[in-house]
């Protein structure tokens, strides 16, 4: 078996949080090697995580400003949010968005921040081993031996950002916990049609009519626009994204050319890692190898960049103690947080129906009650992931 060179650091998954935490390693001296599973140019179809909080903004600025830049540069900043309960409208609000170097956010595809993260990882130096899956992993009290199909990688510490079924969280031992949702929820892309361009705004459709009451989340990305649904109880999520030429007309533009470019559906997982570092402090957890719950608030990316902070922090520190405490304790809040909002969405009780039914009737006249409706779906902001939210 071939043994690598020993880098001071190794960032297990190239995905946002990984690129990310090998940025961040790196501004703060320490050499990187990121293993990931995948080939270079694989396909990476769809937007995914389309939203950078103004934290995660600024936290990745300051490492690389060009990045910062770009990650605005290449995203877009909506003029509009709107609500409406029964097709009829219960919110509005306009603003200007403001300069680029103060953006409060940018909506942008994943695989666009990949690529820019990636651009920024070569500036710096960070080292990308492609198609190199971990197939074993051993710690110490001196550090961590990964293993991968080719080689043997040493280093005093790993970071794991290799997703939901993360082979470093296994390999440690560590489990998640928590509940999953029964809701099934469909997204769709929808390409953007210069003739007749998509709104600018985000909006919320409570009990949507043009969907048969179902509820409807649309968020424009730089290129086109996101459509969330919620599926009822009975629904075939696959058979509605079968039929999205049937439907997904009448929630666009007339005329709108209408071109998914790709459609999913899932069902929510609300879990915490039991802890966020190995036995002996010297693998450390990020993103979603150590949480996964719904994303309302764009809480999974951004949470998994404070993650990413937070690692190298520890790293160079030599606090990872400390770290797995106040990432588990983020992660718990943001679970919380996520949790009350998809609450708020399947409103499994009277009161809760009773709740919106009346705010909706309020709204015209109370403003207050249009803006909880416009914010209750995304929970608490006060939750671990502070910046702005849809």
């Amino acid at each position: 078996m071939d043994t690598t060179a020993t880098p001071h650091v190794l960032v297990v998954g190239a995905g946002p949080v990984g690129l990310a935490t090998a940025l961040l390693l790196r501004a703060r001296g320490p050499a990187v090697t990121v293993l990931e599973a995948a080939a270079e140019h694989a396909p990476r179809p769809g937007s995914r995580a389309i939203f950078l909080h103004r934290q995660s903004l600024a936290t990745l600025a300051a490492a690389d400003p060009a990045l910062g830049t770009a990650l605005v540069g290449n995203g877009l900043v909506w003029g509009a949010r709107r609500t409406t309960f029964d097709g009829r409208e219960v919110h509005r609000r306009t603003y200007t968005p403001p300069p680029a170097d103060r953006a409060p956010f940018s909506s942008l595809p994943q695989p666009v921040m990949e690529e820019l993260l990636r651009a920024a990882c070569r500036r710096a130096g960070v080292g990308i081993r492609w198609e190199s899956p971990v197939t074993g992993l051993t710690s110490s009290p001196d550090g961590v031996v990964v293993r991968t199909p080719e080689s043997e990688h040493r280093a005093p510490y790993a970071v794991g950002c290799d997703g939901a079924r993360s082979a470093v969280r296994r390999a440690v031992g560590v489990r998640l916990r928590g509940p999953r949702s029964p809701h099934a929820f469909l997204v769709v892309d929808v390409a953007d049609d210069p003739a007749r361009p998509l709104p600018c705004e985000r909006a919320f459709h409570y009990r949507d009519p043009r969907m048969a009451g179902r509820h409807v989340l649309t968020v424009p990305f730089r290129g086109g626009l996101r459509v969330d649904v919620q599926c009822r109880p009975d629904d075939d999520p696959e058979a509605l994204a079968g039929a999205a030429a049937d439907w997904l007309p009448g929630l666009l533009p007339d005329g709108h050319a209408c071109a998914v470019t790709w459609a999913s559906h899932y069902r929510f997982q609300q879990v915490v890692a039991d802890d966020f570092t190995d036995l002996h402090g010297r693998v450390l957890l990020a993103g979603e190898a150590g949480h996964l719950f719904a994303p309302f608030g764009a809480r999974g990316l951004n949470s998994g960049i404070a993650d990413a902070a937070a690692a190298a922090g520890a790293i160079a520190t030599g606090d990872v103690t400390g770290f797995a405490a106040a990432r588990h304790r983020a992660a718990l809040l943001n679970r919380q947080a996520a949790g009350r909002a998809l609450s708020h969405l399947t409103a499994p009780g009277f009161r809760q129906r009773a709740a919106q039914r009346l705010a909706a009737a309020a709204a015209p006249r109370c403003g207050r009650a249009g803006r909880w409706l416009d914010s209750a779906p995304y929970g608490p902001r006060d939750a671990g992931v502070p910046g702005s939210r849809y």
